[in-house]
């Protein structure tokens, strides 16, 4: 008899508050999935093939016109050297901002709080920025392209990087748009300008001294120079690494003191 007591016991104790946690938060992911082109999870494919069918069309206007890359050698690997982290940088810091709008009326339910919509978002945009990844270094190996860089440890921090910044400025643009959520729209023209802008088409270093001089205070362009200093190490650029992770660890300490005082304090 006892025997069976403590088993039914151990059954009725509530779940930890990390159990509950880590429920919100997957339930927080698999909304996510789900709420992206269509409210299905073909719709979240469509978010992780992305990058590589944006790759597909400039390596294919490059081609049609005849462009070659300065460096690098194949022009699919040029743009891919670009393209890759300023995407996962524009994405990470656009999807959080609107994570927290599409889900802020989940924050009613005492188990979800704000931030965790914040963190959610986070991670599913980590994880779809690596699944994009994967898929570009696959088709490029199919395509007969070697997609491996010389120095792998320079290219992939360089990526963790455009990552981090990612959060940083999104968690930036969620305290934001808390206030003004019209900021939404208006952060599209600010990607786009910094898309264009970045040296993902071209190389930045190439530029006449007076503008590189204003690029590198863009800390996308510094990140893409980074990168592709992996794959090609005698790219004559000098990368501010103390000013970049400042604008990293800056703006992730901005953005947290913003959802801590303006976030919560929004109704």
């Amino acid at each position: 008899m006892t025997a069976d007591v403590q088993p039914l016991q151990s059954r009725l104790q509530p779940p930890s508050y990390l159990d509950v946690y880590l429920r919100v938060l997957s339930a927080l992911m698999l909304r996510d999935m789900r709420s992206r082109f269509g409210g299905n999870y073909w719709g979240y494919l469509v978010q992780v093939l992305w990058p590589c069918a944006h790759l597909g069309i400039i390596t294919g206007v490059m081609a049609f016109r005849g462009i070659n890359p300065p460096i690098i050698g194949d022009p699919a690997l040029f743009v891919a050297t670009g393209a890759l982290p300023a995407l996962a940088f524009q994405y990470i810091s656009r999807e959080v901002m609107k994570g927290y709008l599409v889900h802020k009326s989940l924050t009613y339910f005492p188990q979800v709080k704000k931030f965790d919509t914040v963190v959610a978002r986070c991670l599913v945009e980590i994880i779809s920025s690596f699944l994009g990844l994967m898929l570009v270094l696959i088709v490029l190996l199919c395509f007969g392209i070697d997609p491996v860089p010389s120095d792998i440890f320079q290219a992939a921090t360089g990526y963790l990087a455009a990552i981090g910044l990612g959060i940083g400025i999104g968690c930036i643009n969620v305290g934001i748009c808390s206030v003004f959520p019209g900021w939404a729209l208006g952060y599209i023209v600010v990607t786009l300008s910094l898309y264009l802008t970045s040296g993902v088409y071209f190389v930045a270093s190439y530029m006449p001294i007076e503008i590189y001089h204003y690029m590198k205070w863009n800390p996308i362009t510094q990140l893409i120079e980074w990168v592709r200093l992996g794959y090609e190490p005698s790219l004559d650029v000098q990368i501010d690494y103390l000013y970049l992770f400042g604008w990293i660890f800056g703006s992730l300490t901005i953005g947290l003191l913003m959802e801590r005082f303006i976030v919560r304090a929004q109704q």
